[in-house]
């Protein structure tokens, strides 16, 4: 399996509280997505990207085989904290076959699909496997070994739906039609936990 980048650096600001720590079916947002990180990756390495709130963020990670760097850029933009996880990545596993970028407020993330965009990226050759869902492609996003320099080269306000937006010749699909629900604020936090009893 690819290595991991899950980025839990923002602050929510939109939600007002840190959303990596929202309740959801008896674990955070982020224990979840760590776990499900960790269960995918099966043994390779997952880097964890704080920022905002990295130390009340550290006891949800405890236990787990998983890298945390704080992104001290945070607040530049997800490009930022993506480019700090690859920096991390480069000091255990240089160049990782593959990378998979995930977020930690998409719950409905599986192993079973992180394993599909790996598998995709083999059967398909394309260097860029990306989620489908609501008309658009995104993250979890798979990056191939060939795609990564374009990665290092993201201005620090963008996220890899740049690179699939100016590389749409290079991207293959997975289609993930619950990735759409996401929780930026209390409405959709609100509407998750509804859909969830």
């Amino acid at each position: 399996m690819p290595a991991i980048i899950l980025l839990a650096a923002g602050a929510s600001s939109r939600l007002g509280r840190p959303k990596q720590l929202l309740p959801y079916q008896g674990q955070t947002l982020l224990r979840r997505a760590a776990e499900t990180a960790v269960a995918a990756a099966a043994g390779a390495p997952v880097v964890v990207v704080t920022g905002a709130q990295h130390a009340v963020l550290l006891p949800e990670l405890a236990g787990l085989p998983v890298r945390v760097v704080r992104c001290a850029q945070w607040q530049k933009g997800m490009g930022a904290s993506l480019k700090t996880g690859l920096a991390e990545l480069a000091t255990e596993c240089w160049p990782p076959a593959a990378v998979i970028i995930m977020l930690c407020d998409q719950p409905h993330v599986t192993p079973a699909l992180l394993g599909q965009l790996a598998a995709t990226h083999a059967a398909t050759g394309q260097p860029i496997v990306a989620s489908a869902y609501a008309g658009v492609s995104g993250v979890p996003v798979l990056f191939g070994a060939q795609v990564l320099p374009l990665l290092r080269q993201l201005p620090d306000s963008a996220g890899a739906a740049a690179l699939l937006k100016h590389h749409p010749e290079l991207v293959a699909t997975v289609s993930f039609v619950a990735g759409a629900v996401d929780v930026d604020t209390e409405a959709q936090y609100a509407a998750l936990l509804a859909a969830g009893h």
